[in-house]
């Protein structure tokens, strides 16, 4: 990395910070362009990118190396708010140089998660980065630094199985149907139920390809909310039962202290559907669905302790995997400091570069003058000619640039091309 240059990762998360102090920091994407577009006003900040979800707001940054009060006044004016030294020391952490690098690298491949694996964090790191790259915020170190990140997260994603397995009952419920079911696009579904658990169901129902969905409550008012907000249909429970001979899978999830499906009625909705089968899964506690009512032909009944026995093992499975992935990071990580090493003789090795190609094309053009008959097809042997003495003779140099960038030698390095070819000085980064 260019010396003089610090990377800093400052923020807080679900492990720091509770969901009172986390929702002050949650930022929209345009008030997050709009502060990214005032960066030029700090002046020891120099790149930035700005990851705000319900479960972490982060600040990735390219600080002059000593100056990181110019990163926390930053966050202090994106988020309208005077943070003391004590708020930091509470809620916040900070990554410096390959700390951060790692850091970022984990969230972006769902290690630093709430749940291991999850899918939403890659996309947001991605939307993230666009939003800043668009504010004209980001620069070499950190266009480096997140192409490897997002590159790093879609590895451990293909290359584990760290996100394989459901790990909430919501999602394994939903999971446990698709098995049977497929995507649920010819499939009809009816909640019991309008709470929390309710509502993930339907989430996960409807993103798995759900079109026919019923939603029945206690509350008829509540049902209807979350079935508009999924595309569904309420239904009073009155009228319930004449219901249940038409759909393929009853999810409950309510929050009545007894049964609210018992065996005697589904004895009678079972021979209305003549055979056709019916999935139904009880994620409540205490129980919604009789547990007789398994005995039924037809009938395929599971509880909670079935899901989240799925759930256990998912969990361990996940964990296990994230230790692969966890090696992953780190040959990604080793390889971007490798990149980083060679940042502080780019300068040097560009401006060798240009010098020698405005040489060559000021003495191609020389040439050519004195070869007015040369046709098209011969130009471009001369010139490809021409392109070629000059790259071989920069090979070998250029190789020794690249094995001297991070070392004791660097600088005697630079100082000795320099003069050797006449190059100016006060446009290289020390």
């Amino acid at each position: 990395m260019k010396s003089g240059m610090q990377l800093i990762a400052l923020g807080l998360n679900h492990r720091t910070a509770p969901v009172e102090v986390r929702e002050k920091f949650s930022l929209s994407p345009e008030i997050i362009r709009e502060g990214l577009k005032k960066l030029y006003k700090y002046e020891h900040l120099h790149e930035a990118v700005v990851l705000s979800t319900c479960n972490r707001s982060e600040i990735y940054a390219v600080v002059s190396r000593g100056c990181s009060n110019a990163l926390a006044s930053f966050w202090g004016d994106l988020n309208k708010t005077e943070c003391s030294q004590e708020f930091f020391h509470r809620y916040t952490y900070k990554y410096e140089d390959e700390d951060c690098i790692e850091h970022l690298l984990r969230v972006t491949a769902s290690l630093d998660s709430l749940v291991i694996g999850e899918g939403q964090i890659l996309s947001q790191v991605k939307h993230a980065y666009a939003i800043a790259q668009t504010a004209g915020a980001t620069g070499t170190i950190l266009n480096l630094m997140f192409n490897r990140a997002i590159a790093a997260g879609k590895r451990v994603r293909t290359e584990t199985r760290i996100a394989f397995n459901a790990v909430s009952v919501s999602y394994a419920a939903v999971e446990l149907a698709k098995g049977t079911f497929g995507d649920f696009s010819n499939s009809s579904v009816l909640l019991f139920g309008a709470g929390k658990m309710a509502e993930l169901t339907a989430t996960h129902l409807i993103s798995h390809g759900l079109k026919n969905l019923y939603v029945a409550n206690r509350h008829i008012e509540r049902a209807e909310q979350l079935a508009d907000k999924y595309g569904g249909i309420a239904v009073d429970l009155n009228d319930v039962f004449e219901l249940l001979d038409k759909v393929d899978i009853i999810i409950t999830s309510t929050g009545a202290p007894h049964y609210v499906i018992y065996k005697r009625e589904m004895v009678h909705v079972m021979a209305a559907r003549q055979g056709k089968p019916l999935m139904l899964i009880d994620i409540a506690v205490p129980r919604d669905v009789e547990p007789d009512v398994g005995c039924l032909a037809g009938v395929k009944l599971y509880n909670i302790d079935d899901l989240e026995a799925v759930v256990d093992d998912n969990l361990h499975e996940r964990q296990r995997e994230a230790v692969r992935a966890q090696r992953i990071i780190q040959e990604e990580v080793d390889a971007l400091l490798e990149r980083f090493n060679y940042l502080s003789m780019q300068p040097v090795m560009a401006q060798l570069t240009d010098k020698a190609e405005f040489i060559r094309e000021r003495e191609l053009k020389r040439a050519m003058r004195k070869l007015p008959d040369l046709t098209e097809e011969e130009y471009k042997v001369v010139d490809k000619m021409t392109h070629m003495i000059v790259r071989k003779m920069l090979r070998d140099p250029m190789r020794m640039v690249n094995n001297t960038a991070g070392t004791s030698r660097e600088r005697v390095l630079k100082f000795a091309i320099r003069k050797l070819f006449k190059l100016q000085e006060e446009s290289i980064d020390e």
